[in-house]
């Protein structure tokens, strides 16, 4: 019998890994970290300046422009494909695909919604998006300051199931993608009835395979949170590299939240995110 238990450690709540059957002492979880506990020692973090360059790619009569930002130092590095949500890629959101330049990825940024004339916050889905990123992913890897043949997807909200789609429908999880992560991914076909985004899962998550890393806030929303649970219990059962973290004291947003609003437990939880997210990347992308 797999049993869930959560460790709390500084601002983060995680599941333990598939199989566990009990947890005896913390220095047997994956984040222990010997050298700070014993000998004081920290993650050095390597700050790159950052550029940004813009580009655009067509999927038919649909050209889509992209946001290329990436290290100021004309060397390639490892390559992520981010994926907006909801909220298009507005500024706030544009910050943290510059964030995660600045560990040292070439950040691949397309703006699915302003191709198509979508609106930002819209509430249904357009399937056509799912092809518009598809053909990203093929002009991505074409770039010539890519470290390496494959990258990793990297989303939030609704851009969870766009890369999911991604990953799965498209097939490009076989060659081409390392890994997964997403925050407070959308784990469900946003058109589907209310019922079924409430206490279903994506019927694709039953064939993710890439190593994966989630991210939540304790408050996220309940029927969010719930499928985003279910799925990773599923990823488990299936075997699964799965890296699930629940931030306490924050909700939906934290990763962006603007200075009116922002929390110091929103800028603890992610920076500690993005510094984790780094480590994940790069150590799926060798």
């Amino acid at each position: 019998m797999r049993v869930r238990a959560y460790i709390v450690v500084a601002m983060c709540v995680v599941p333990v890994v598939a199989g566990a059957q009990s947890l005896t002492s913390a220095r047997d979880s994956w984040w222990w970290d010997e050298a700070w506990w014993s000998r004081g020692q920290l993650p050095s973090t390597t700050n790159y300046p950052v550029e940004t360059r813009t580009t655009s790619y067509r999927n038919g009569d649909v050209e889509i422009p992209v946001k290329v930002i990436r290290p100021k130092d004309g060397k390639k590095h490892p390559g992520v494909l981010f994926v907006h949500g909801r909220r298009g890629l507005d500024d706030l959101v544009t910050l943290h695909a510059v964030r995660l330049a600045a560990r040292g990825f070439v950040v691949f940024a397309p703006d699915l919604f302003t191709g198509r004339f979508i609106a930002p916050l819209p509430n249904e889905h357009d399937y056509a998006l799912e092809e518009d990123l598809n053909k990203g992913l093929d002009l991505m890897l074409k770039l010539p300051d890519l470290a390496g043949s494959k990258v990793c997807t990297y989303s939030h909200t609704r851009g969870g199931y766009y890369t999911l789609k991604l990953a799965v429908s498209k097939g490009r999880q076989a060659k081409e993608l390392a890994c997964y992560v997403s925050y407070y991914p959308v784990w469900q076909d946003p058109n589907a009835p209310e019922p079924m985004q409430v206490y279903q899962y994506a019927p694709e998550i039953n064939e993710l395979k890439l190593p994966t890393l989630v991210f939540v806030g304790e408050h996220e929303q309940y029927h969010r949170k719930r499928v985003i649970d279910t799925s990773v219990d599923t990823l488990q059962r299936n075997d699964q590299s799965v890296t699930y973290i629940v931030y306490p004291g924050v909700g939906r947003g934290f990763d962006f939240r603007p200075e009116n609003v922002r929390t110091f437990a929103d800028d603890l939880a992610s920076k500690d995110a993005i510094q984790r997210a780094a480590t994940f990347i790069k150590q799926h992308l060798k």
